[in-house]
């Protein structure tokens, strides 16, 4: 795609983040397996840019989510700490547990539920569109829904998930779209 698209605005000249902002964020995912992948990789980002986690992405899918759910649920903490010494991951001990914590709690949380993509998008039922963003200052860090996910996965034992974190799992996954309006991708 040419850069003289007027894309929004945080979306860098990076070839990375057009491709990620014109082919994945915001458009509707209900897959279980990349659902999992996303709401983790959210978390990896916490206090860093997300181009950090893109440029990491197939490190992190080569470590962590070419495996099922269950199989990163089986990991051990020897495993893990071996993951520790790749510098393509980010090298946070915690970080780096919590996707298997979170693939234990996915699994609960599913037998419990069923079908993870039903339960997550009951936060929002469909797509949201908000259609008065301007510009990215419009955007904000989490809602009531954000929120609301926040609670439920805490409650069920997910690490790294507070509404800022779960606000952009629902943006990128598309629950929510906040494109801003003059983005050829809104």
């Amino acid at each position: 795609m040419s850069h003289s698209i007027q894309r929004c605005a945080w979306c860098t000249n990076d070839p990375i983040y057009i491709a990620y902002h014109d082919e994945e964020w915001g458009k509707p995912l209900y897959d279980e397996q990349a659902l999992f992948e996303l709401l983790c990789l959210e978390g990896q980002q916490a206090g860093l840019a997300w181009i950090t986690v893109l440029k990491k992405r197939a490190c992190y899918r080569k470590h962590f989510f070419q495996y099922t759910v269950a199989e990163i649920a089986a990991f051990t903490d020897q495993d893990i700490m071996a993951k520790l010494t790749d510098q393509g991951l980010i090298r946070h001990r915690l970080k780096l547990m919590s996707i298997r914590d979170n693939a234990i709690a996915w699994q609960q949380l599913k037998h419990q539920h069923g079908d993870m993509s039903a339960w997550l998008w009951t936060f929002t039922h469909q797509p949201i569109q908000n259609n008065d963003i301007p510009d990215h200052h419009h955007i904000p860090t989490s809602t009531k829904e954000s929120v609301q996910l926040s609670k439920q996965l805490k409650k069920h034992g997910f690490k790294f998930v507070g509404p800022t974190i779960c606000y952009a799992f629902m943006q990128a996954s598309g629950m929510v779209n906040d494109h801003e309006n003059h983005c050829p991708f809104k």
